[in-house]
């Protein structure tokens, strides 16, 4: 869920810094521009004032030997070899009054004659458009030069960009350095805050996957994550208290009526016997009978020995699996013998594993009697043992006349028989035992077919004490 939800925020977040940051930079480009362009209205100012007192002839022309022109000349060369900004004062149709550089005239168009028309009618020239660090164009600003009421002259400064953009981009470097900060800074925070709000979600994972594989003692912490967290914990809690307040009873039920039953059908089956005492030899109702009450024994016996397995607890050791597996190979092979089914081992000489010795005994025997139960005579059952990783397998692959699909899906349920096999003497019980008596130790059982055909069925236990069911 965090791979979903942090990607989530940090888009979030990155679209929040972007819809601030954006912004921010356009108004620092603007801020150092509109500080150039007031610098350029001062100066232009300045020399407005010293064009003002240059004297004129009758038709408006300067006079080029008055001592003020040539103050207003030497300042404004000084001023284009300090800042090197062109500057000039120019007179109504364009001519220069004094410029600088020497030989600088006013331009046909573009920015510097838009703000020199502007000037002539009386007002500062507008503000420039923006100008961006990749950009590279000039700057014009125009101020009248107004004598008894009349614009007789313009000023005009023409100023590079090169330092202008180069302060907004350092500008924006800043900003944009301090927006990846504050990004890390939120993604951690993110990771912080994800792992806070996940964390009691894992837990009830965790704990959930607990009571699905028959831990049922597993419960939630409610004291860590957001209150509707905490709240579906008690929930959960209080669910799994029901869950197995429920399941114990049904547990002491199938226990007690199991073990009540057994008496009144041990005298139930000995009064048969009396009974065929008194009959002839052979007595074809008297031998369904027993048939039946034996086989109604046999269905208690299971389901007390399933009641048991679920309600004992297991005790994983580490254990030589290899070792157990061929014990009990032994111990079945003489009623392979009798069936005339060629009951083989493979596997290492040894290879450990973390089981509940008597639990894996018992879920192995009841594999290993199932498969001799369906195989048919003159045919093989396997027996194999290896390491994957970390967990052993142990498969018995049988090649009798398997199960279909629908029914591989329905293997191992409680009284559940294939209606092929109904012939067959058996609870159904069986492999329902065999899987609970493994869940506690933390083993796994499979089904899946054997090729040609046939059943595989797979027992693996961790090889790690860690992954037990505690």
């Amino acid at each position: 869920m965090r791979t979903r939800l942090l990607p989530l925020l940090i888009v979030l977040l990155a679209g929040v810094l972007l819809a601030l940051g954006l912004p921010l930079a356009v108004s620092l480009a603007a801020a150092e521009q509109q500080r150039l362009v007031v610098d350029r209205i001062d100066d232009s100012a300045r020399f407005a004032a010293l064009a003002q007192y240059v004297s004129s002839d009758p038709a408006g022309r300067q006079v080029s030997s008055d001592e003020r022109l040539n103050t207003l000349r030497s300042e404004l060369a000084r001023y284009q070899d300090l800042y090197g900004i062109r500057a000039g004062v120019f007179l109504r149709d364009g001519g220069p009054m004094a410029v600088a550089p020497g030989g600088w005239s006013m331009p046909e168009g573009g920015e510097g004659r838009r703000a020199f028309q502007e000037a002539l009618a009386g007002r500062r020239s507008h503000d420039p458009a923006q100008v961006w660090p990749l950009q590279e164009r000039r700057i014009a600003v125009a101020s009248p030069v107004i004598r008894d009421g009349d614009v007789v002259a313009v000023v005009v400064t023409d100023s590079p960009t090169a330092a202008l953009r180069s302060r907004i981009l350092h500008s924006w470097l800043l900003l944009a350095a301090g927006e990846t900060a504050a990004t890390l800074v939120a993604v951690g925070a993110a990771f912080r805050l994800t792992g806070w709000v996940l964390r009691p979600v894992r837990t009830l994972d965790a704990a959930a996957h607990g009571i699905a594989t028959g831990r049922l003692n597993s419960r939630v912490a409610v004291d860590s994550g957001p209150p509707e967290l905490r709240r579906l914990a008690r929930s959960f809690n209080e669910m799994a208290d029901n869950v197995e307040s429920v399941l114990e009873q049904q547990r002491a039920f199938v226990a007690d009526a199991s073990h009540q039953l057994r008496n009144p059908l041990a005298a139930l089956l000995l009064r048969i016997d009396l009974l065929a005492l008194d009959l002839p030899e052979g007595h074809e109702e008297v031998a369904s009978v027993r048939g039946e009450g034996k086989r109604l024994a046999r269905v208690l016996d299971d389901l007390l020995d399933l009641a048991l397995a679920e309600h004992a607890a297991a005790d994983p050791q580490l254990t030589d699996i290899a070792a157990l597996v061929a014990d009990r190979v032994d111990a079945w092979s003489p009623v392979a013998d009798r069936e005339e089914i060629a009951l083989s081992y493979r596997g290492p000489a040894a290879v450990t594993g973390w089981a509940d010795p008597v639990a894996l005994s018992s879920a192995l025997d009841a594999v290993v009697d199932n498969a001799l139960k369906f195989t048919p005579a003159g045919a093989d059952v396997e027996v194999d043992v290896a390491a994957r990783g970390d967990s052993v397998a142990v498969t018995v692959a049988d090649h009798g006349p398997g199960l279909t699909e629908d029914e591989l899906a329905r293997v191992g349920d409680r009284f559940w028989r294939s209606g092929r096999h109904q012939n067959v003497s058996g609870s159904g019980l069986g492999l329902s035992i065999s899987r609970a008596l493994l869940a506690e130790g933390g083993a796994t059982l499979a089904y899946a077919p054997n090729t040609p055909h046939g059943l595989r069925v797979t027992i693996e236990v961790p090889r790690d004490g860690g992954h037990h069911a505690g």
